[in-house]
């Protein structure tokens, strides 16, 4: 597996979620001006590989903000993890730049939903083909 990106991946994302109903989106949302962030994708393509059942996106929140709206990310990395068929997030939030944190909520599929008004809709927005309009 890998780890796609809106601006370039969108049909390959698409498919990606439809082939993968039972798994779940994995979205980094980061800032590519970010020396964490530039850090943290190597190690999520590296985990990406070891969970071939989820989707695995990387969103840059400025080259994205018009198509995202009004996004509050204070922190980086910030991540969603949400059921590739939609539903109610698994968790939404930033975590410490330590993948091995992430792999362990992959791993157990420990759920920390955020209310519905805190969460971007991301999976609609790759749904729709991840362009950059609103």
């Amino acid at each position: 597996m890998t780890v796609y990106f809106p601006e370039r991946d969108a049909g390959a994302i698409a498919g990606c979620l439809a082939a993968r109903p039972q798994g779940r989106l994995v979205a980094c949302l980061c800032a590519q001006w970010c020396g964490t962030c530039r850090d943290y994708l190597a190690a999520l393509t590296a985990l990406a590989s070891r969970h071939p059942e989820d989707c695995f996106v990387w969103i840059d929140i400025e080259t994205h903000a018009d198509a995202l709206g009004d996004i509050d990310i204070e922190n980086f990395p910030t991540l969603l993890v949400q059921p590739a068929s939609g539903g109610t997030p698994q968790f939404y939030g930033t975590l410490l730049p330590h993948i091995e944190v992430l792999e362990r909520m992959l791993s157990r599929g420990a759920a920390m939903p955020a209310s519905a008004e805190d969460v971007p809709q991301v999976l609609d927005w790759l749904l729709a083909g991840g362009s950059s309009a609103a």
